[in-house]
């Protein structure tokens, strides 16, 4: 029998939304919130704590901030492990800064990334889902993303996997509230947060 699939969740670096929020308990309105000096300096500190670990493949949410950590922490890393861009495990969209940015946008950002099979719009942006300024995404709809999510890492044929995503979204999937640039490892075999 093979050994069991090593899935190490770390959370993106501090984003503009992340820094102005604590200041302020306000919603900003940051727009797919990008990383603050203070994360590049995280996601840094995150490079060398996980330099070590034999990385097969690193899946990246879609959104700016967790784009820019997984280039800081796995842009220069030993294993060179594939990169691909998910976005079953984007945020939960319930803040500005879960809103996302055309696919498009996207690959004139970032040319280094396949996203050609991204939808132009990957964000819930169902009509009547606005909550003030921005589209809400139901909780069923989410409690379903992070069912399908542990579901597509369970065929993942990759032995050691990096997901780079966000916090409320790590709370449903592993029950483990996670700062700015920190991680925990995710057993599939153990039974699903109840969050």
């Amino acid at each position: 029998m093979s050994s069991p699939t090593r899935i190490v969740c770390l959370r993106h670096g501090e984003s503009t939304f992340n820094a102005a929020h604590r200041a302020t308990g306000r919603d900003p309105g940051h727009r797919d919130a990008r990383l603050t000096e203070r994360g590049h300096a995280q996601a840094e500190a995150a490079r060398q704590r996980l330099r070590d670990v034999p990385f097969d493949l690193v899946v990246t949410s879609p959104l700016t901030r967790a784009i820019q950590t997984s280039a800081i922490v796995f842009g220069e890393h030993p294993s060179t492990p594939r990169v691909l861009v998910e976005v079953l495990h984007r945020e939960c969209q319930e803040s500005s800064c879960d809103v996302g940015r055309a696919a498009s946008e996207i690959a004139a950002e970032f040319p280094h990334l396949d996203v050609g099979h991204l939808p132009e719009v990957w964000w819930h942006a169902e009509a009547g889902s606005q909550v003030g300024d921005y589209p809400v995404e139901p909780r069923h709809l989410f409690d379903a993303r992070v069912a399908d999510f542990r579901a597509w890492l369970r065929q993942r044929p990759e032995r050691t996997i990096a997901v780079v995503g966000h916090g409320t979204f790590f709370f449903h999937l592993t029950g483990i509230w996670l700062d700015n640039c920190d991680f925990t490892e995710l057993d599939l075999a153990a039974r699903p947060a109840a969050a």
